[in-house]
């Protein structure tokens, strides 16, 4: 009999609450019955101030080979000036999206009781690899008083319509069959008018798919007046980071919100992550939410295929969730919230 091999998953535990919340992440995919061969890598602000290494290229040959990352958060504490802005969010954090083709950033939002979108279950699908994160910008004259700082945005009709694709293609397999298309095609008439295009080429491929359109900023109030009324949007880098922190908001709170940096194609590892930084003030504490990396660890089943222990570890998680309110957990610690959410499994 062919015994299956486990998953190889690096796990980069990062700074702050990282390690906590990735640990009670592990410890229900174990309890859903998944093996995983982990390989611990130290990655974050604290390597950087230890060694200067943000991503060594050997690291990341390394991460190369496994088939699915998962990491819990990076970052310096906010006062913390040894770290330059930008230095790991450019050169570990979007360095991984660009060479591993992450270009899929899926974050599923489902309401939690006494929130503003309690009973809603929506998803956003934000392109992961262009738009203004892509680097394209630079400065004139810099440091003196006539400088000048660019910062373009690049968007790709492959790049727009790979991403677009994905979207319908989700719609199409949840109830509502409904697509929204996020942008500012007002003021943004060229990057707005690609995406607008593709969507509107692409979309008779997928007859059974009801599509809007809103402007960002629409968008915006519409999250908070009445969230139900969405279920999946596409929408481009900038404006689906924005966004995506405003519907973990509207949802119950930052802790609760799950991400996966997808590559699709499957030419390389995917990556998954709370989308909450790491929140050096309750680190050690035993206090942080740990639901969102467990989320994350989820979809990360879902994504090697693994998709009846995936499903068991979201009922779950709504199953733990009717147990507390938006905002918090019930004042329960760290490690009791994953021993719950395992005992459900």
């Amino acid at each position: 009999m062919r015994v299956a091999r486990a998953h190889r998953v690096a796990v980069i535990g990062g700074d702050g609450i990282g390690p906590e919340v990735l640990a009670e992440a592990l410890k229900v995919v174990a309890a859903a019955g998944v093996s995983l061969d982990t390989v611990d890598y130290d990655l974050g602000a604290d390597r950087y101030v230890r060694t200067g290494d943000v991503l060594p290229d050997s690291v990341l040959d390394e991460l190369r080979s496994v088939d699915a990352i998962l990491l819990g958060a990076v970052g310096p504490p906010v006062q913390d000036t040894t770290v330059p802005p930008g230095t790991l969010e450019r050169g570990l954090l979007l360095r991984l999206r660009f060479e591993l083709d992450l270009y899929i950033n899926l974050r599923p939002f489902i309401g939690v009781r006494g929130s503003i979108a309690e009973g809603c279950d929506f998803v956003v699908v934000r392109e992961n690899t262009e738009g203004t994160y892509a680097g394209e910008g630079g400065f004139l004259r810099k440091g003196t008083p006539q400088e000048v700082a660019t910062q373009g945005s690049v968007n790709t009709r492959a790049g727009v319509e790979r991403c677009v694709r994905f979207a319908f293609e989700l719609a199409g397999r949840r109830d509502a069959h409904h697509l929204t298309l996020v942008h500012k095609a007002n003021v943004l008439t060229f990057s707005g008018d690609l995406w607008q295009r593709t969507v509107a080429e692409v979309a008779p491929e997928y007859p059974g798919i009801e599509r809007d359109y809103h402007h960002v900023d629409a968008a915006c109030i519409y999250l908070v007046e009445r969230p139900g009324r969405y279920d999946v949007i596409v929408t481009d880098n900038l404006f689906g980071d924005i966004l995506t922190d405003l519907a973990g908001a509207v949802s119950g709170g930052i802790g609760f919100a799950a991400s996966a940096n997808l590559n699709p194609a499957r030419t390389g590892p995917s990556l998954f992550e709370p989308v909450h930084g790491a929140a050096h003030d309750i680190a050690g504490q035993g206090v942080a939410n740990p639901v969102a990396a467990i989320r994350s660890a989820a979809l990360m089943l879902e994504h090697l295929g693994e998709a009846d222990p995936a499903a068991r570890v979201h009922k779950a998680i709504d199953s733990y969730l009717q147990t507390t309110d938006a905002g918090g957990t019930s004042a329960a610690s760290t490690s009791s919230i994953g021993d719950d959410i395992a005992e459900r499994l």
